[in-house]
């Protein structure tokens, strides 16, 4: 639920901060701020997050992370001012992107060669789900004035709250107790073997890392300037209500959601890069439908379309499963985090700004936002269009047992 809590956390803010300008009276240059603030911080949760999913286990950090999402919503239902909101971007972003790389790396462990990336891609629907509901409360609400913008974080709030209360049930991850052993006896594998940072910066792993971290942050840039200044671009560039924007996208989705559970179908088959060009070229038409038209109501219908359906096959579901198939158990958190981490660094640095340059263009700012996620999908392409055996394979077929010296075994390091 991880995906479902980030995707409405996200549509939920750049939704309700247009609410609140009108009814708290926050200013556009504070809006900005805010949805930079939100992104920076779960960039800076994800890095934090994933390290210690890898240091101190799966179980401990999904617990707190859920805890911090909460008292960040908190604060945003019932703050009237700019800092109480502040404070509650900064909680809910902590906690949102602390809990990601986690989250991801428990199902991915607790799956199987068959069915793991149907069930990564299951946390793929689960954020289209995020941002389908928190639309279909902000069709309601969107005309009720702040109660509508504390619906959609109430919403939230509630649903991290039920899955806190779920996650208590949930034992830590075999795969992640099982390498800590093996590294504390000093059992010569490569799971436990490969546990430090500077790992990452060696052949295996370098290439898909780096691979992922620019596709990631490409393609986010992209993503997060919808998902943030959408309903903004519709109200104040094509002149569309809050609730008719609302209703386009809520009528685009079950598109996009029937795409995603075809992606499920065919993630774990030979088919997989054949679909991820074609969701590469629909997702590009999406971001070029606004670039050259303009904004109007046709062209916000069909940029939904076109962004749910080529999303499905060429965005966050394939880097999920890219990047739990990528690396080794004691890494595994530590890469999604700073995939994660730098994505959202970007889009943050963008989102500070993005007020001001759709007052300047909005279309050469969603020009230049075509060419930038087109350079992800190549570098992504080039990257795993020849993949290889998943690291889930490779730990199981060169694991040794060998018993080290007890000094053999090495913490895990930071």
């Amino acid at each position: 639920m991880a995906s479902y809590i980030d995707a409405a956390t996200i549509v939920a803010t750049g939704i309700a901060l247009v609410i609140y300008q009108h009814t708290i009276g926050i200013t556009p240059d504070q809006i900005g701020i805010l949805s930079g603030m939100l992104t920076l911080s779960i960039a800076i949760g994800a890095i934090f997050g994933g390290r210690l999913g890898d240091a101190l286990g799966r179980r401990t950090v999904f617990l707190v992370t859920m805890l911090i999402v909460i008292g960040g919503i908190a604060l945003l239902i019932f703050g009237a001012s700019f800092p109480a909101l502040l404070g509650g971007v900064v909680l809910a972003g902590l906690g949102t992107g602390a809990d990601l790389p986690v989250s991801l790396s428990t199902i991915s462990e607790a799956a199987t060669e068959k069915n793991r990336g149907a069930i990564i891609g299951l946390s793929n629907i689960l954020w289209v789900i995020g941002i389908l509901g928190t639309i279909v409360i902000a069709t309601f609400a969107g005309g009720m004035g702040r109660l509508g913008g504390q619906l959609l974080f109430g919403q939230v709030g509630i649903v991290a709250a039920l899955v806190f209360l779920a996650r208590l049930t949930i034992p830590e991850s075999p795969f992640w107790l099982a390498a800590r052993d093996e590294r504390r006896r000093g059992v010569v594998t490569v799971r436990a073997d490969r546990a430090s940072v500077r790992d990452l910066l060696r052949k295996p792993y370098l290439g898909p890392f780096v691979a992922l971290l620019v596709f990631y942050a490409l393609t986010n840039v992209g993503a997060n300037t919808g998902g943030q200044f959408g309903t903004y671009l519709a109200v104040n560039v094509a002149g569309i209500p809050v609730q008719l924007n609302s209703a386009i996208g809520l009528a685009s989705f079950p598109i996009g959601l029937l795409a995603g559970l075809w992606f499920m179908r065919i993630v774990d088959g030979k088919r997989r890069m054949t679909y991820f060009v074609f969701g590469a070229v629909v997702l590009l038409l999406g971001y070029l439908t606004p670039a050259i038209l303009g904004f109007s109501l046709p062209t916000i219908i069909a940029m939904n379309l076109f962004m749910g359906i080529g999303g499905a096959f060429a965005f966050e579901g394939i880097m999920k499963v890219w990047t739990q198939e990528s690396f080794p158990t004691l890494l595994r958190t530590t890469a999604q985090g700073a995939v994660i981490a730098v994505a959202r660094v970007v889009a943050a640095l963008l989102a500070f700004v993005t007020p001001a340059l759709i007052a300047v263009s909005p279309q050469g700012l969603y020009a230049v936002l075509s060419a930038v996620v087109a350079v992800g999908l190549v570098v992504a392409w080039f990257a795993f269009r020849n993949a290889g055996e998943s690291q889930f394979v490779t730990e199981s077929l060169r694991t040794v047992d060998v018993e080290a010296e007890p000094e053999a075994a090495a913490p895990i390091e930071s």
